[in-house]
């Protein structure tokens, strides 16, 4: 990957639906050239999907909670477990006092109450603790461009 891809992948996260004329424009390129070197980041997987940034409150999930997870056994299988459950957003098994880290999106605290729930029904969960968000000051996709070498 070098410096035009990643020029590439940052113009496509700031807006995926623009024309690969512009795209090209942006980082020196023809539009078909621009057009290629996109088709060969999918290709490699380096595009995973483009996306829609959804408000969540808009929607209906204002409440975002990053639970612990405790457990009493290796969590490492227990992924489809958490994948089944629609609010939980993302989960990764992690080194220290919680096997996995899960990331909630509900309406209510009513319904976050549900998804711990359902989340100490997983075979192996010992216990839960939730941490509520509040405020959100920011957040941002990871940038191609800070991981590039002189």
């Amino acid at each position: 990957m070098d410096h035009i891809d990643r020029a590439l992948l940052a113009q496509l996260q700031q807006d995926a639906t623009q024309p690969y004329a512009a795209l090209g424009q942006a980082v020196g390129l023809s539009a078909g050239a621009a057009h290629e070197r996109v088709r060969k980041l999918r290709e490699r997987g380096v595009i995973r999907r483009t996306g829609v940034d959804v408000d969540p409150a808009a929607v209906g999930s204002a409440v975002l909670a990053y639970v612990m997870v405790d457990s009493t056994s290796w969590m490492g299988d227990s992924a489809p477990a958490f994948a089944a459950l629609p609010e939980v957003l993302e989960a990764h098994v992690i080194a220290g006092s919680a096997s996995v880290l899960v990331k909630v999106r509900t309406a209510t605290t009513e319904q976050l109450q549900d998804v711990l729930r359902r989340i100490y029904a997983i075979d192996g969960v010992s216990g839960t603790q939730a941490t509520v968000v509040l405020e959100t000051f920011f957040e941002r996709p990871l940038s191609p461009l800070t991981g590039e070498r002189p």
